[in-house]
């Protein structure tokens, strides 16, 4: 097959009109997963991070921008390269043993995760026109898990990208601010480490917050969704001549993505070290206590596009979490899989959605508390993570995975160094919950 091929296989023949809709079109499932990934929990995280070390903390997220970037490239790379997600790939070169502990893992944690954000999203709308939260989790599961059944995939798809504006309220909040930005300059680019249980507890749920499990999982299987809408297309290890411009544009669309990711998260950290912790609020338990607090610190404006965004990250990451935990549970039980396909067309999976979701759900209305949870679902995550990466580093540089593709260089050196990082932080976590 000529080059043509490969590149009819990654983009659309009808032109875009203008440099906004180009960059659309480029754009797809790494942006998505980048913008997912400042969920309302992760919003949470930033923001006790600004409110508690201030600006000192903002380097990090400079630090973890290669690490997410790199093992993110690399889930995509998996996914387009074998025309299989990473649960796909692990029940077919890994013990069942292995699938189903991570698969279970994976599922549990993403629940979790499920139910801590449509709180916040709850309890985000009730500050903003009262009334009673368990209805609104309820209604914002129901917008959730109907978007994805009842919409077509490329609508949805749009629908996703269009909903990754909601992070730009982060921006807005941060220029209502008053930020000293040559203190916040400082703190994003010369590394401060204080010797303390604060900074270090901090720093762990960062990194855990910025690489999740349920990320590869997204984007890896977005991947081979995207693939198998495009009729020239094939997976890379069959098509190796496609492989150029596939992953030139896997690249692209994961740097912006990872990059948004981080800025949105960074402008949240500013926001919080500018406002609270001038104040001397630092203990925020969660997003919808760093937006109350911010009314008197920052106005009524700040408040209210603070608490908009959290309702608009939540109504695109909780679809990305009930997916991911579809995909997972879909693969590994050999499943049809897949939001292109119609309802009836994979119950099974679209079920297991809905169940994710479901459950989730019911955390509200059982003695759990949200928050807490949210902590086990970090040390769940956090476990999870690095068997995951060493399976994922380990796949992609087999050639019976990947074909005439394995991964190499300083990609390969990236990925493992993001590992160990994360290994580090794991049991860091394990070792904060012992003592």
């Amino acid at each position: 097959m000529t080059e043509v091929g490969s590149v009819e296989g990654e983009q659309s023949n009808t032109p875009a009109k203008g440099p906004f809709q180009r960059f659309l079109r480029t754009i797809g499932p790494g942006f998505i997963t980048g913008a997912s990934d400042d969920d309302p929990s992760g919003i949470g995280t930033y923001s006790q991070a600004g409110a508690q070390l201030g600006f000192n903390i903002g380097w990090v997220m400079l630090f973890t921008f290669p690490l997410m970037a790199a093992i993110q490239e690399i889930a995509a790379r998996i996914g387009r390269t074998t025309g299989e997600g990473i649960s796909g790939n692990l029940s077919r070169h890994y013990p069942a043993s292995l699938l189903y502990a991570v698969v279970m893992l994976l599922f549990l944690a993403n629940v979790i995760n499920i139910g801590a954000d449509l709180s916040a999203m709850a309890d985000a709308l009730k500050l903003l026109v009262g009334g009673p939260s368990p209805l609104y989790v309820i209604a914002f599961a129901i917008v959730c898990i109907g978007a994805i059944v009842f919409l077509d995939y490329t609508r949805y798809v749009k629908v996703l990208k269009w909903t990754t504006l909601s992070l730009f309220a982060y921006v807005a909040a941060m220029f209502a601010a008053n930020v000293p930005w040559a203190d916040a300059a400082k703190g994003l680019f010369i590394p401060h480490i204080e010797w303390s249980g604060a900074f270090f507890t901090t720093l762990l749920a960062i990194l855990g917050t910025t690489i999740s499990p349920y990320l590869f999982f997204w984007q890896a299987s977005q991947e081979v969704e995207e693939e198998e809408l495009k009729p020239t297309a094939k997976p890379l290890r069959w098509a190796p001549w496609q492989a150029p411009r596939a992953f030139r544009r896997i690249r692209a669309d994961t740097l912006v993505g990872m990059a948004f990711s981080n800025l949105i998260a960074i402008a949240i950290i500013f926001t919080t070290a500018a406002t609270l912790h001038k104040a001397g609020v630092t203990d925020i338990a969660s997003s919808t206590d760093a937006a109350k607090a911010l009314e008197p610190a920052a106005g009524k404006f700040a408040f209210i596009i603070f608490s908009m965004g959290i309702m608009g990250t939540g109504l695109l990451a909780v679809p990305v979490l009930a997916g991911s935990a579809a995909f997972a549970v879909g693969e590994a039980l050999r499943w049809p899989v897949g939001l292109q396909r119609k309802p009836k067309e994979a119950v099974a999976f679209y079920a297991t959605l809905a169940a994710a979701t479901a459950l989730g759900t019911g955390i509200m209305f059982t003695p759990i508390d949200p928050i807490k949870a949210l902590y086990w679902s970090a040390i769940i995550n956090g476990i999870c993570a690095v068997p995951v990466m060493i399976v994922m580093m380990l796949m992609a540089g087999r050639k019976d995975v990947m074909g005439e593709l394995p991964l190499q260089g300083w990609l390969r050196a990236l990925g493992w160094l993001s590992t160990l990082t994360m290994a580090a932080s794991s049991v860091g976590l394990v070792a904060q919950w012992f003592l």
